[in-house]
């Protein structure tokens, strides 16, 4: 006689593991999977820029093309036009041809393939918005973790510290630390950074995140050590090193990749408000902000050159927060992290 007893799910699940539960939640998350497959997506086309500006359009994105011309529907068309508003004085970018070629999206003012600088502009966004994430995350853990571990007047000193930093805006202070620091190289040990590197703004939105980062991060460790798990610890004779590394670190770990989506978003954001005031990514390199900033003056002629990186930072963004969202409740169901 066979046994037909189902299986019991609670059981089972109480077998898994932290990270096998936590993936189970994601895959039942559609939204969260659906925005990781578009992150995906742009992640792909942005890596792709160089073969898409090869073989698909045919044009160098950093070079102007004043005097360039193109064919559309078997028309030779120049890609500056002369203008058909007002006097007619000036020149108009060619506009989108909605075809799989050159000018795809339309020229800016200065005959550059719109499409190919999208995909160039998004990579240096997104490599950005990664790095900065990543330098956020590593500096802010370590100001946490040891705030909160060690506690007395290394905590006193460290929070001060955060709190000088926490009483700046946000944006006040990322556009103050950029004019200072791109008027001259930044010195950073035997390393130096000049005005035009992508490290710089790399260093000043890493840095421009640091307290709302790390301040969780130090309640988060202030919290674990009152805990019952550490108390035990303690009580066993374990040694100060062993709960840093055995109990505090591994429950601060799904803290920081909650963060991770969110630092991204937020990256993006003030990367490309910097950009567009021209103290972010410079010339000849381009960002979503700059291309922005390109379009500014063609709003009512030549919409596109603006409207396509704005259109993308608004989509890798909302993919980014439901994405975050996803990873908060797969991974830590009662967390209600929140930056800003």
């Amino acid at each position: 006689m066979t046994d037909t007893t189902p299986p019991l799910p609670e059981k089972a699940r109480a077998a898994e593991g932290p990270w096998a539960t936590a993936w189970r939640r994601l895959k039942r998350d559609r939204a969260a999977l659906a925005a990781l497959a578009v992150l995906l997506v742009i992640l792909a086309a942005c890596l792709a820029a160089p073969l898409y500006a090869t073989y698909v359009s045919g044009t160098n994105p950093f070079a102007t093309n004043l005097n360039g011309t193109i064919t559309v529907d078997g028309k030779s068309r120049d890609v500056l036009e002369a203008s058909t508003e007002g006097l007619g004085l000036g020149l108009t970018p060619i506009g989108p041809t909605w075809q799989l070629g050159p000018y795809m999206l339309g020229a800016d003012n200065q005959g550059r393939d719109v499409a190919a600088r999208l995909l160039y502009g998004g990579r240096n966004s997104l490599f950005i918005a990664g790095a900065a994430a990543v330098l956020c995350l590593v500096v802010a853990t370590f100001v946490g973790v040891v705030a909160g571990f060690f506690g007395g007047l290394v905590d006193t000193v460290l929070s001060r510290i955060l709190d000088v930093l926490w009483a700046f805006p946000i944006f006040l202070l990322a556009i103050s630390l950029s004019i200072v620091l791109i008027s001259q190289p930044l010195l950073i040990g035997p390393f130096e950074i000049r005005s035009g590197s992508l490290a710089l703004p790399i260093v000043i939105i890493g840095v421009v995140y640091i307290p709302y980062v790390a301040r969780p991060i130090r309640n988060h460790v202030i919290t674990l050590m009152k805990s019952e798990f550490v108390t035990a610890a303690v009580g066993l004779g374990a040694s100060p090193w062993r709960i840093l590394w055995v109990d505090i670190l591994p429950n601060v770990v799904t803290r920081i990749i909650v963060f991770v989506p969110l630092m991204l978003a937020l990256n993006m954001i003030i990367e490309s408000a910097l950009s567009f005031l021209s103290i972010g990514v410079q010339p000849p390199d381009a960002s979503w902000g700059t291309i922005i900033q390109d379009g500014q003056g063609l709003l009512y002629s030549r919409p596109a050159v603006a409207l396509a990186p704005g259109i993308a930072i608004a989509v890798t963004v909302l993919a980014l927060n439901i994405f975050g969202d996803g990873v908060r409740d797969a991974l830590d169901p009662k967390s209600t992290v929140r930056i800003g």
